[in-house]
């Protein structure tokens, strides 16, 4: 599911690109892989619809294994939660189907708990590819902002107005699991890591750059900054090629191992 979101990110992002660029004379998109990614973000849109009617209500899609005919779905705390409702909104974007953002402010009403959650480093996945989502789509005025599409959605739901505030409450939680000794964000809490980080932590970080450009508070792009060039430094190898996961000493800062732990 990872895979086909990120796909359909890419797809989404290509297309709005393409569009933009087509006011400039210098690059002209060809209408054929124009129509190619409408089509296939057209195809996307259904197969939401029918994964709409297939996910429990308190709960959210994790993955679909194909050859078992097997679906999974899981709660709020895992790493993918925000993936469901960030696509959603991708597709609303394209499509203006109303049915979808409904059901992405659904399942924003689930995920707003997560604010809070220390115990993770995956908040930017949970709460910025959702919440962070819902709020540029705001701000961009291309999703309502007013109480109606809140109350039909969810009844008792975030509104619009409490979105900043969700996201900086969970870069403040995220920004709890910097060690500056490290200069890192801890990934796990798991043995038998002293002080694990994996590069996936990377994606993380918009989050933070994100709050600081929102608060004005500078503490967030530190720690962002922080890690990444402690990441440049310790986690690529001669060739580029990145190492999984870097272990680290708590008490010098010191790199323990270099592993692949998936």
């Amino acid at each position: 599911m990872y895979r086909i979101i990120s796909t359909l990110f890419f797809l989404a992002s290509f297309l709005g690109i393409a569009r933009a660029q087509k006011k400039d004379r210098g690059f002209q998109p060809k209408p054929a892989l124009v129509r190619l990614i409408d089509g296939n973000l057209h195809q996307a849109v259904n197969q939401y619809k029918v994964l709409m009617g297939k996910v429990p209500a308190d709960r959210l899609p994790k993955t679909y294994y194909a050859n078992a005919d097997k679906f999974e779905s899981s709660n709020t705390g895992w790493w993918t939660s925000g993936f469901y409702p960030g696509t959603l909104l991708y597709l609303y974007e394209f499509s203006r189907d109303t049915s979808l953002s409904r059901e992405a402010l659904k399942r924003l009403a689930l995920l707003e708990k997560e604010q809070y959650n220390k115990g993770t480093h995956d908040l930017g996945f949970m709460m910025y590819c959702s919440y962070g989502n819902a709020q540029r789509l705001v701000k961009q005025k291309i999703l309502p902002s007013g109480p109606g599409i809140q109350a039909s959605a969810a009844g008792s739901s975030p509104t619009a107005q409490d979105y900043p505030e969700i996201l900086l409450n969970s870069a403040r939680s995220l920004s709890t699991r910097f060690n500056p000794t490290i200069g890192c964000i801890r990934s796990w809490d798991s043995k038998p890591w002293k002080y694990p980080v994996i590069i996936d932590n990377m994606m993380n970080l918009e989050l933070l750059f994100w709050a600081t450009q929102t608060s004005g508070d500078s503490s967030f792009y530190h720690i962002a900054v922080t890690h990444a060039n402690t990441t440049m430094r310790n986690h690529y190898r001669p060739d580029y090629s990145s190492f999984h996961v870097v272990d680290y000493d708590t008490t010098t800062g010191a790199v323990i191992a270099k592993k692949t732990a998936q």
